[in-house]
């Protein structure tokens, strides 16, 4: 599985959000997109860092950044995932897993000790000529929005 660094194209994508639109990262050309990818809508970890976006939304914005969250699930699931937890930024639907593999965040995972094959909870920054910035592999779901609003440098 080939895992993406800075300085690589980012994948361009379109894929079906909750409200069943699609959204494409090439028609955010331009701007600086966080694309985060989480196994399951509506799991205690994917919750707690969808909720940590949702909350530091209004702060990424103002650095010039837009997130977009993308999982396997159905677009009718991230819709109930987007009113329960007021989810304020797209989430998309990659029930294919072609998005996920074409980052490198889909494959063999070590989970409680197991080997899984599933999806890897990971964050890329893609700048506005859609190469990617940052790439992280393995990323917790706690407290990862305060560390990546540290690696790039908006905290003051």
């Amino acid at each position: 599985m080939a895992r993406l660094a800075p300085g690589d194209t980012a994948p361009d994508f379109t894929l079906p959000g909750a409200d069943g639109k699609e959204v494409s990262l090439g028609g955010l050309r331009g701007s600086k997109v966080v694309v985060y990818f989480y196994p399951a809508a509506m799991t205690p970890g994917c919750t707690t860092q969808a909720c940590d976006f949702r909350d530091n939304l209004n702060s990424l914005k103002s650095a010039g950044y837009s997130v977009l969250g993308i999982s396997p699930d159905k677009p009718e699931k991230l819709a109930k995932f987007r009113e329960r937890d007021s989810v304020n930024f797209p989430l998309l639907s990659d029930t294919s897993k072609a998005t996920l593999e074409a980052y490198g965040a889909f494959g063999e995972k070590t989970m409680y000790g197991k080997k899984v094959t599933g999806v890897i909870r990971s964050t890329f920054v893609v700048d506005e000529e859609g190469r990617v910035q940052v790439a992280q592999y393995n990323v917790k779901a706690t407290g990862h929005v305060a560390k990546l609003r540290r690696d790039l440098g908006l905290d003051s």
